[in-house]
């Protein structure tokens, strides 16, 4: 798809949000800290306004429809990335890793999700540009994710076993420590070379970032076919994660219809693939092979409403939802806000001992770094 933008912008808009990606980390592997609030409202704040300045010279150097795509685009897989939070907090709970070190954990995450991605859109421009067919089961693929979304069944949790395989397999082939070592991957203990559970933790990260390019990828693609637009996207919607995941913190279990609005999202992009699959029909056993003219395209601008009104419906509920949940049991609100903390690290402890079968897998030993 051509988008008459200057090739100049195009390779020099890349170019800048490399190096952006590359000095975010860097900053982080010569300071890791805990990130304030302040400073993850302001990093939010910045990388936002950044989409919408990137946006804002798409619609001066190609169209408005093309920056509309964008916007869409990136809001579409902006809210799949906050979905992806949760399994984030998982996995940092799970394997009881360090605030101090979790910054590092989540920007290496989301390198590796941006190179994941990277593959997925390439491979699927080339497959949309000679099967045109593939909406058809694009479409029906992510209809069936809206389900799955929309009544999980401990869908998280799934994703978690997923990579709890992983970890089994790994621990089985390589030597892997009790304790971390810093953000350390490999330590020495008693004399003898070994990784630390950091290891454990990117794999998982890993994993469930290839599950989330499988969900996200066809979902953009409903949105636009043009693989620049499709991979700004992504970029702009992973920069921003990392300082996402300390801000809403706690926050995150509030919101508890969210996946009820990605879910809503996801299906209506699949039946907007199934529809523009069937107006460029090609396949011989629907409709003679030739094309549905009476099938509806709907518009970018109509797409981009409904993203934002369905993440703002569902999050508006869950807000209303916890706060009257807060207002009927004040009580269980401040004995959770006084030891919330230790059952969790507890729990994550127990989980992760289980893997390994004893009981201090990857419990962090008190440094003065950690105090």
């Amino acid at each position: 798809m051509d988008l008459d933008l200057p090739i100049w912008f195009e390779v020099g808009s890349l170019v800048v949000l490399t190096l952006i990606l590359v000095a975010d980390l860097l900053l982080i592997l010569k300071r890791p800290h805990i990130p304030s609030t302040r400073e993850s409202t302001l990093w939010v704040v910045f990388y936002v306004t950044l989409a919408l300045i990137f946006a804002g010279l798409m619609w001066i150097f190609s169209t408005p429809e093309y920056a509309g795509q964008f916007i869409a685009g990136w809001l579409t897989e902006y809210s799949l990335s906050i979905d992806n939070l949760f399994v984030f907090v998982l996995i940092m709970s799970q394997f009881a890793v360090p605030r101090r070190y979790q910054q590092e954990v989540l920007m290496v995450g989301i390198i590796i999700a941006l190179i994941l991605r990277g593959i997925f859109i390439l491979l699927g421009a080339a497959v949309i540009e000679n099967f045109s067919w593939i909406f058809y089961i694009f479409g029906a693929f992510l209809v069936w994710t809206a389900w799955r979304q929309a009544f999980p069944g401990g869908d998280h949790d799934d994703d978690v076993k997923q990579e709890n395989f992983v970890v089994r397999l790994l621990r089985r082939t390589i030597d892997i420590s009790d304790h971390y070592d810093g953000a350390k991957i490999r330590t020495v203990v008693n004399g003898k070379k070994m990784f630390t559970p950091m290891l454990i933790v990117f794999v998982a990260i890993g994993v469930t970032d290839l599950l989330f390019a499988i969900d996200s990828i066809p979902a953009i693609f409903g949105i636009t076919q043009s693989p620049f637009i499709v991979f700004t996207a992504n970029i702009f919607a992973l920069m921003g994660l990392r300082q996402l995941y300390f801000l809403l913190g706690g926050l995150l279990d509030r919101l508890r219809y969210l996946h009820y609005g990605i879910a809503f999202i996801l299906a209506f992009i699949g039946l907007k693939l199934v529809f523009h699959a069937m107006h460029v029909n090609e396949l011989p056993f629907i409709n003679g092979g030739e094309h549905i003219e009476w099938a509806p395209e709907i518009s970018t601008w109509m797409s981009l409403g409904v993203i934002i009104v369905a993440m703002a419906v569902a999050t508006i509920a869950s807000l209303i939802a916890s706060a009257r949940d807060k207002k009927t049991a004040p009580d269980a609100a401040s004995i959770d806000d006084g030891a919330g903390a230790a059952p969790a690290a507890d729990a994550a402890a127990a989980v992760v001992a289980d893997e390994k079968g004893t009981p201090s897998t990857v419990e962090q030993p008190p440094a003065p770094d950690e105090r």
